[in-house]
């Protein structure tokens, strides 16, 4: 599974910070306070002990899976090795990286119902070199009745993805849009939490029920985990609406909002009919500039190696 040359020199030659930085609407930049920039990080001598991000919303079309797949190809062109788990019955992921659900041979549910099954057996390569990801089924949405019985019920998905954490730097999990118990299996297996949050009035409503969600599995299943940040998506430069929430949100929850936000564009619905990142689809477009900028943002406050 290693890189070729070409392939690393062609992560390398993606890397760099992108003339559409200074384009990128920030949190500094809208509530008044200094710039702020991120350097590119310094390439990885070793691998592994992977950091376990789930990105998280019970309100669904905020951007989850747009920012798990750019996110997630991001930090492969920086030269870190990432898993991608789809976490949702409705596979939107898997759809949105060209798998057809039709074709595979197995998928994240089967490694949450039948342990003697394998993650190595549903790893699938993606179009981006350093990028893998495990597929997820509509049958997945079985898996909440099949689990009750079950004795640790909150921990499988920690138990599938243990044997691959030597060897990828960064998992991302693309949780359903509910906080029932596959949601708590993510949260249970991961270091972080990251909350992709529209920038509208009534998508303020769901994140205090959100951080009492972490706060009791802080509690019960997982005392590591952390909130790494609150993502900004949908931004619009243009309107007062957006840059009121994004100052409600940021005195809410202080110090945990990202410098880097995401605007809305048409180029993110493309990606999905064309089954790859942005930052291959229109590699120069903003958003991929805004994506790389969030991966190096994350890096810099130490979330992912």
């Amino acid at each position: 599974m290693a890189k070729s040359a070409s392939e690393i020199s062609r992560l390398n030659a993606k890397s760099t910070i992108s003339k559409f930085d200074s384009e990128i609407v920030t949190s500094s930049s809208v509530l008044g306070h200094p710039a702020k920039e991120f350097p590119i990080p310094a390439p990885l001598i070793e691998h592994g002990n992977a950091k376990i991000i789930s990105v998280v919303n019970q309100k669904g079309g905020v951007g989850k899976t747009t920012t798990t797949i750019n996110l997630g190809a991001a930090f492969a062109e920086l030269g870190r090795r990432v898993l991608l788990v789809d976490f949702d019955p409705q596979h939107s992921l898997s759809v949105g990286l060209n798998v057809s659900t039709r074709d595979i041979e197995g998928s994240i549910y089967n490694l949450m119902m039948d342990e003697s099954t394998s993650i190595d057996e549903f790893l699938l390569k993606t179009s981006v070199p350093g990028m893998d990801m495990v597929p997820a089924h509509e049958d997945l949405s079985g898996a909440e009745g099949g689990l009750v019985t079950v004795i640790a019920r909150e921990k499988i998905l920690k138990r599938v993805l243990a044997p691959v954490l030597d060897f990828y730097d960064v998992i991302l999990i693309d949780c359903q849009p509910s906080l029932g118990l596959l949601t708590v299996n993510a949260l249970t297996a991961s270091d972080w939490v990251l909350v992709p949050l529209e920038c509208e009035y009534f998508a303020l409503r769901g994140v205090a029920l959100l951080d009492d969600i972490i706060k009791k599995v802080q509690i019960n299943t997982n005392s590591e985990l952390q909130l790494l940040g609150i993502l900004p998506t949908m931004f619009d430069r243009k309107t007062v609406h957006s840059r009121e929430v994004l100052e409600r949100i940021s005195d809410a929850f202080p110090g945990k909002v990202f410098d880097t936000t995401i605007a809305r564009t048409v180029r993110f619905p493309e990606t999905t009919v064309a089954g790859e990142p942005i930052t291959s689809y229109a590699s120069s477009s903003i958003g991929a500039a805004a994506y790389r900028r969030l991966a190096r943002e994350i890096i810099s406050m130490g979330g992912v190696r």
